[in-house]
């Protein structure tokens, strides 16, 4: 996904107008705008701004992966969870723990 693609994502998922983040960054709407269409692409103090505001890496703003990285899934997990509340992580692991125990007991199903 492109630098755009993902910075629309993050808006989309906080449920935020274009004009409300810029507002909050101290940045113009249209530059948000330009972003989001790959018209421009912002500075480092711009990333660096972007990637604390929505609690994400650089490396996520720009879908880099140096080859031994984790997967787009990955990555999705991690930013997801990191915006989740104390009490929702902590549901959250615990489902993935049931998931495991599932996992787990299909194998010994299979054997």
């Amino acid at each position: 996904m492109s630098f755009g693609n993902n910075l629309r994502t993050l808006i989309e998922e906080r449920n935020l107008t274009q004009k409300e983040m810029a507002k909050q960054l101290s940045l113009a709407p249209s530059t948000i705008g330009s972003y989001i269409h790959d018209t421009r692409e912002p500075d480092f103090a711009t990333l660096k701004l972007l990637a604390k505001y929505f609690d994400v890496s650089i490396d996520y703003l720009l879908d880099y992966r140096p080859e031994k990285s984790i997967s787009n899934q990955e990555n999705d997990m991690l930013r997801i969870f990191r915006s989740l509340s104390e009490s929702q992580k902590a549901i959250c692991i615990e489902q993935c723990r049931a998931f495991i125990r599932v996992n787990h007991q299909e194998r010994e199903n299979k054997k």
